[in-house]
């Protein structure tokens, strides 16, 4: 299996929104997807986001979003939205190449860290980052307001 590991174009967006759909339907919520594909290729343009992908014969498998954003306490971030290969590559080593290329774009901008949020049920998921040295702060609330 050769795998190739590129930052997305914008023809990548369309694959990159069926790997968010399958992650959707994966933590048991497809119909909380209510941006579109359109949504992605505006937003992708515009530089609001940007991914890293998994590739075999051209064909994306796999994806990391990610997008800067600030911490006032400690800098520059980089924000991990959805990380997610389609169920038959996981397990191969793949994701943790996709884990790997967004640290390093942190390095690489000059983040003092990256951050992300994991369902506590998604056992795998919490493994994988913890294998990664990843602090998991179980005391913080995530909360939001839909406009």
């Amino acid at each position: 299996m050769n795998v190739n590991l590129r930052k997305a174009t914008i023809k990548d967006v369309p694959a990159i929104y069926s790997l968010v759909e399958a992650l959707a339907i994966y933590e048991k919520e497809p119909e909380a997807v209510t941006a579109t594909v359109e949504d992605y290729l505006t937003d992708f343009e515009a530089g609001i986001f940007q991914a890293h992908v998994a590739t075999i014969e051209d064909q994306v498998i796999g994806m990391a979003l990610y997008y800067m954003t600030y911490s006032t306490w400690k800098g520059r971030m980089l924000y991990l939205e959805d990380f997610v290969l389609f169920e038959e590559y996981r397990q191969k080593g793949i994701g943790q190449l996709l884990f790997d290329a967004v640290l390093q774009e942190g390095r690489e901008r000059g983040c003092r860290l990256v951050k992300w949020q994991v369902l506590d049920w998604n056992t795998p998921a919490v493994k994988f980052y913890e294998k990664n040295n990843a602090t998991i702060e179980k005391e913080w609330w995530t909360c939001k307001t839909f406009l």
